[in-house]
C-alpha cells in the first residue's frame, strides 16, 4: 500500500461517520504546490469552494504552499459558507494529518466564523 492509498483509507472512514451524520463538510485537499477547500451539502452538492489557484485568493501571497496561503483559503472559504447559509461543518482532512497547513485552514476557518 503507497502513501495515498494510505491516506484514502483513512478518509474513507471519516467521510462515512460525516455521511451519518448527515451535516455539511468542510472537505479539505493539499498537494505539493496549492491547497483547495470545499464545502458540500448533506446531499453532496458544493456549496462553497476555495483554493490557491483563484486568482483572488493568491493575490497578495508569496508562496501558494505555506501557511499564510492555507490562511487565506480557510478565511475565504468561511466566509464564502457563510455567505450560502451555512454555520457549522463537520471538517474532512481527507485523511491528511491535523498538522501544518491543514491546521492553519482549520483554525482560520474557525476565526472566520465557521463552527466545527
Amino acid at each position: 500500500m503507497n502513501k495515498n492509498e494510505s491516506r484514502l483509507r483513512r478518509a474513507k472512514s471519516t467521510r462515512a461517520h460525516i455521511r451519518e451524520l448527515a451535516v455539511s463538510r468542510l472537505s479539505v485537499h493539499r498537494t505539493g504546490q496549492h491547497l483547495y477547500a470545499q464545502v458540500f451539502a448533506a446531499d453532496g452538492k458544493v456549496l462553497a469552494a476555495a483554493s490557491t489557484l483563484q486568482k483572488s485568493v493568491a493575490e497578495g501571497l508569496k508562496s501558494t504552499k505555506n501557511l499564510e496561503a492555507a490562511t487565506a483559503v480557510g478565511k475565504i472559504v468561511a466566509e464564502r459558507a457563510i455567505a450560502a447559509g451555512v454555520q457549522s461543518v463537520a471538517f474532512d482532512r481527507s485523511g491528511f494529518r491535523y498538522h501544518g497547513r491543514i491546521k492553519a485552514l482549520a483554525e482560520a476557518a474557525r476565526e472566520a466564523g465557521l463552527k466545527f
